[in-house]
């Protein structure tokens, strides 16, 4: 069993999580076998940060239990096969007490920043959307004292825009919208894919908020197999027009029999299938800076189905480094 770890940074690691069967086979190690916590001496690799709120998720009055999720990530990660080359640090998480999203937030941009400075990829477990808010400014910090005006692409597959005005309430559904502010504020370029929207679950006013700001957006019936390679070209244009790449992945965009465990499952989304090789291209891009996955609610998971999900997704935007 593995110990539990005080990291300089404040957070409190606790390995024990990173547990799974052992193969006797040499060039057999798992997960579990090859994550560390990370210290201040780490190489540069891979860098999971949870993320353990759900206050944006009870302010925006969906199903509660996403606070759980970083952990349940980890546990469905431990027993997957390494592949990789270089290391996977675990730093800990960042919770939110109690209704004080505002200030987990600005502490989880205050862990990514330096992580990206070190040369890490933060992989950041959530948690509920109002994650996006806090990872993109911890990328933010991380720029601007680097480049006057960073042209940060967003790539946000979800079956939601999460675009409502933040002037009522901060949530789950608003990150977007303030980081549109943000960079309206600071004169920066505000550039956004939001990708497996269900125009079911999407007000008029949202489509009209998303046409406004210029968002490509591609609903989930817009995505299948007849049309993929047309998706990755938009995509691979959308990258080149960027020099920073921030991907969000909101696991409510998987069909309710891949992901039962979000708080919004949906009828439809768009599956692992379809999702995987356009996140390769993301990953290959050489711009990927930073990830997260939001919304896994382990209380309504049905045999892990979507922490095993989110797994794999890790594992996938991993595998070659």
């Amino acid at each position: 069993m593995k110990p539990r770890t005080e990291m300089p940074h404040g957070a409190d690691i606790d390995m024990r999580v990173w547990q799974g069967r052992t193969d006797p086979e040499p060039d057999s190690d798992r997960w579990h076998q090859r994550v560390r916590p990370l210290d201040a001496d780490a190489m540069p690799g891979a860098v999971l940060v949870g993320f353990a709120s759900d206050a944006g998720v009870a302010r925006n009055q969906g199903r509660t239990g996403a606070a759980a999720g970083p952990t349940a990530i980890r546990r469905a990660l431990a027993p997957l096969a390494w592949h990789r080359r270089g290391p996977v640090h675990d730093a800990g998480d960042v919770s939110c007490e109690g209704d004080a999203l505002e200030a987990a937030q600005d502490a989880l941009a205050a862990r990514l920043a330096p992580l990206l400075e070190a040369g890490h990829l933060p992989i950041v477990l959530g948690g509920g959307h109002e994650v996006a808010y806090a990872s993109w400014s911890g990328l933010a910090r991380h720029l601007e004292a680097r480049e006057a005006r960073p042209r940060i692409g967003i790539i946000n597959f979800d079956a939601h825009f999460d675009l409502r005005d933040p002037a009522h309430v901060r949530s789950s559904g608003t990150p977007f919208a303030q980081i549109a502010e943000q960079c309206q504020q600071r004169g920066w370029p505000f550039r956004y894919a939001c990708l497996g929207v269900s125009r079911a679950a999407n007000t008029r006013a949202l489509f009209a908020r998303a046409e406004s700001l210029d968002v490509l957006v591609r609903e989930d019936r817009d995505i299948d197999a007849r049309r993929l390679d047309a998706l990755q070209r938009d995509l691979a244009r959308f990258i080149a027009r960027c020099d920073h790449v921030y991907l969000t992945i909101d696991l409510d965009v998987l069909p309710a029999a891949e992901a039962p465990g979000v708080s919004a499952p949906a009828a439809r989304g768009v599956s692992l299938a379809l999702l995987e090789p356009l996140l390769e291209a993301i990953r290959d891009s050489g711009k990927l800076r930073l990830a997260d996955l939001a919304e896994l609610n382990p209380d309504y998971d049905l045999d892990a189905r979507t922490a095993k999900a989110a797994a794999r997704l890790v594992h996938l935007l991993t595998l070659n480094g």
